[in-house]
């Protein structure tokens, strides 16, 4: 017998339709400027392979990673790629090998970088990275003239760009454009020093939105995540429409109608008043349904609004059917998504979870099959 067409019990729906048009808005938002789609951690756990190609079709500009590894698994597409966070001296020799742009965050990578440049015999494109306020990475913005200027005479080190990032462009206007004026302050020296930089960008996801001058000249690069996929940070401004990318689904695994005083799950927090349908669906915190949203989350069946009861554990949710007395095992159940005039968002998980949307997308399980539209 074949089961192959057997329905996963957890998935998570991602349009590419949806992807393509949250790109082309950031595009108009942010035109002349370049963009870079930022795929780091596997693109948010959705899938890096699926939403380069998604991505290339539409002629995106640069996609930027955090470490080699990422890289590498798209190198053969043939798109421009970035490591946007650090490297360690014994990745220099393949990112090199494979023309990956280079961060350079200190004096001492770049004379590494060089140095395997020049044993493959290549020039290799490097963006130097400042620390203006983040405290992560990169060169001190106010202590990095001199050092730049011994790294801009490496012989085999060819300085693309140039880049920071805000820490705070969602809700400290004040701080992130003291970064600018910092960075830009350095741009100005160099450049007198006939040091310039073909690309220069600081702006990412929540500077699009909030900081209009990180998206103007003389930078000519912005950065997008999250965005992509129709996801704004909970705090700061939401200047664009975007639309929602993903639908989180499972299946309504058990319907069971309990007596009055019964209590629901781990550590019995959640007694009946009466009487009650109840229904277990077929996902849990592995799957990445926050153990948050136990006893105040909520999720869709055939429509209606069915409550979260009891705590949420690894592999299921108990959910209240009174609102939906139908249900019945294998019904489809929506998470995140929209269905007739209900919407559940990523967003919404995160404020219940008090957490940024981020975490919510990067926590999807491995069972989670993902589903490309």
């Amino acid at each position: 017998m074949n089961f192959s067409s057997t329905k996963p019990r957890v998935w998570v729906e991602i349009s590419s339709n949806a992807i393509i048009s949250n790109l082309q808005i950031v595009r108009k938002q942010v035109s002349p400027l370049k963009i870079m789609a930022v795929l780091k951690a596997n693109a948010y756990g959705l899938g890096i392979k699926k939403i380069a190609n998604i991505l290339q079709k539409e002629g995106i500009d640069v996609i930027g990673v955090a470490e080699l590894q990422e890289a590498l698994e798209i190198i053969k597409l043939g798109i421009e790629t970035q490591v946007l966070g650090g490297i360690i001296p014994d990745e220099i020799p393949p990112i090199v090998a494979n023309n990956i742009i280079a961060p350079i965050s200190d004096l001492q990578t770049a004379l590494l970088i060089n140095e395997e440049a020049k044993s493959q015999g290549k020039k290799h494109p490097c963006h130097i990275l400042l620390d203006t306020g983040m405290g992560r990475l990169g060169m001190i913005c106010k202590k990095a003239e001199k050092v730049i200027k011994k790294i801009s005479t490496l012989p085999n080190l060819n300085l693309t760009g140039i880049y920071s990032h805000f820490p705070s462009a969602n809700y400290d206007p004040v701080f992130s454009k003291l970064q600018i004026n910092n960075f830009l302050e350095l741009l100005n020296k160099l450049k007198k020093q006939n040091i310039i930089f073909q690309k220069r960008h600081i702006a990412n996801s929540d500077g699009i939105n909030n900081i209009s001058t990180a998206t103007k000249a003389p930078f000519n690069m912005v950065r997008t995540g999250i965005n992509l996929y129709g996801v704004h940070d909970l705090q700061g401004s939401h200047s664009v429409y975007l639309k929602p990318a993903l639908t989180l689904k499972t299946r309504l695994v058990s319907v069971r109608t309990l007596p009055a005083n019964s209590t629901i799950g781990y550590g019995r927090t959640y007694s009946l008043h009466k009487k009650t349908k109840v229904g277990t669906i077929s996902i849990g915190y592995a799957d990445g349904f926050p153990i948050a949203l136990s006893n105040r989350g909520y999720v869709i069946i055939r429509e209606k609004i069915c409550p979260v009861i009891g705590c949420v554990s690894m592999d299921y949710v108990t959910v209240s059917l009174e609102n939906c007395p139908d249900a019945t095992p294998g019904d489809e159940v929506i998470c995140i998504g929209t269905q007739n005039n209900n919407t559940i968002t990523v967003e919404d998980y995160a404020q219940l979870k008090g957490v940024n949307p981020y975490e919510i997308i990067c926590s999807l399980g491995n069972r989670v099959k993902r589903e490309y539209l």
